[in-house]
């Protein structure tokens, strides 16, 4: 009997619901998808209130300043929110709910968590160069058949793929 705690749906369904609720969002919004938004709204409004004249001074939070009077004006925001508390309640239902560190037999649990910050801080820089995150260049940018959509899901991938063949052996 298959055992129900590694029961997960099916990647082709899943990939249909997120295409679903990427319409739904174009329709409502206006806008595709997008994390990096949400959370750079946060960080301004932060700054902002911590340090303002750093950010009337620093050339990158003045272009945003001025923009973004509150986080919770920022549907994206919500839209993290609504990330963390599916994810918290799909584990929680699931029975999968648990803190756990997953790595390969030839890693260690410090290499691991160093490999995982520095994998997510190049990943924040890269979103910030690139004006959008995964979901909002590549799904979004696909989404209204933009070349520049396509050209990020191809380069991400791409990366991912050729990263992959160097670290492979950590977790054979």
């Amino acid at each position: 009997m298959e055992d129900k705690s590694k029961i997960y749906m099916k990647p082709y369904l899943a990939g249909f619901f997120l295409g679903l609720i990427l319409l739904a969002a174009i329709f409502i919004s206006g806008r595709g998808l997008g994390a990096s938004g949400g959370i750079k709204s946060v960080v301004v409004q932060a700054v902002s209130t911590v340090a303002p004249e750093h950010a009337e001074n620093s050339s990158f939070y003045a272009k945003y300043t001025h923009k973004e009077t509150s986080p919770v004006k920022s549907w994206l925001v919500f839209e993290l929110l609504g990330v963390f508390v599916g994810g918290f309640l799909s584990g929680a239902l699931s029975g999968r709910l648990k803190w756990q560190l997953d790595k390969g037999p030839r890693i260690t649990t410090k290499t691991r968590k160093i490999a995982a910050l520095t994998g997510g801080a190049l990943f924040a820089v890269g979103a910030q160069l690139g004006r959008g995150c995964t979901s909002g260049s590549a799904l979004s940018g696909m989404a209204v058949l933009s070349s520049a959509g396509f050209m990020s899901m191809i380069m991400i991938f791409g990366t991912g793929y050729v990263v992959a063949y160097f670290f492979r052996k950590l977790w054979i």
